[in-house]
């Protein structure tokens, strides 16, 4: 059977499923072809588990809307932070020479990056806009290197299903599956209009997830972990986000 009529099968098996027999029956159809978050057990366990099967099946490789030039907000911008500790500081304070991406995990070549090895990449931009659960929204252009050229540097295994990532900050940490990790619209951010990353918006490096909502663009990144299975990790469920009740996976 071709990849597109299995997929065509299980997302016609998916919605028949839920119609017929019932949300539980239908997630456990999810559950069978490695479809389910990480946060299924929760209240709304089943609908994020229908959510995440259907855009999986739907709109796995769909892009972001991207913008011209012209539609880039104007400042201020909303969300800007200060610095999130005096390590951070003492970082700033030397231009972020000793600062490091550290990428481990289930990789074949563990590395840990400066900022200007991750600039020696080759760079992409968009102009996308981040939204936040709140409310609020704005357009910037971005300027980083794919996730998915330094899990190729890194040369990530092919049974790995999520890459973790951490920051400087004492509480975000959240993952996306590989699905995302290798979207071209995944980025290890350093540039934004036309500058470096402020600081105030997560620099040197933030992740943009522009298919997922704001607290899944976490900022002040330091650590990526390639890893197939989330259960080691925090309270096994993907993240702060939905340790705080929020959904791990948050598509636009």
């Amino acid at each position: 059977m071709s990849h597109l009529s299995r997929r065509k099968l299980l997302k016609t098996g998916l919605a028949a499923t839920a119609g017929a027999l019932g949300l539980g029956v239908a997630a456990r159809l999810a559950d069978k072809y490695g479809l389910v978050p990480p946060d299924h057990g929760g209240i709304y366990g089943i609908g994020e588990t229908l959510t995440y099967a259907s855009q999986r099946l739907l709109a796995s490789h769909s892009l972001a809307r991207e913008f011209s030039q012209s539609q880039i907000s104007k400042p201020p911008f909303a969300n800007e932070i200060d610095p999130p500790t005096d390590k951070f500081k003492r970082l700033q304070a030397g231009k972020f020479v000793d600062w490091r991406l550290t990428v481990d995990g289930m990789v074949a070549r563990p590395a840990s990056f400066s900022l200007d090895q991750l600039k020696s990449f080759p760079s992409h931009s968009q102009i996308t806009m981040l939204q936040c659960e709140e409310g609020w929204s704005y357009i910037a252009e971005w300027v980083g290197v794919p996730m998915s050229h330094v899990l190729d540097v890194v040369g990530a295994l092919p049974q790995a299903r999520y890459v973790i990532y951490l920051s400087m900050e004492s509480y975000p940490w959240e993952s996306i599956d590989m699905a995302d990790a290798l979207h071209p619209q995944t980025f290890l951010t350093y540039g934004m209009n036309g500058d470096e990353l402020p600081i105030g918006h997560g620099g040197p490096l933030r992740l943009r997830l522009p298919r997922q909502v704001g607290y899944k663009n976490v900022k002040f990144l330091t650590h990526l972990t390639v890893t197939d299975n989330l259960k080691g990790f925090g309270k096994g469920l993907g993240g702060a986000s939905p340790e705080g009740g929020y959904a791990w996976y948050a598509g636009i």
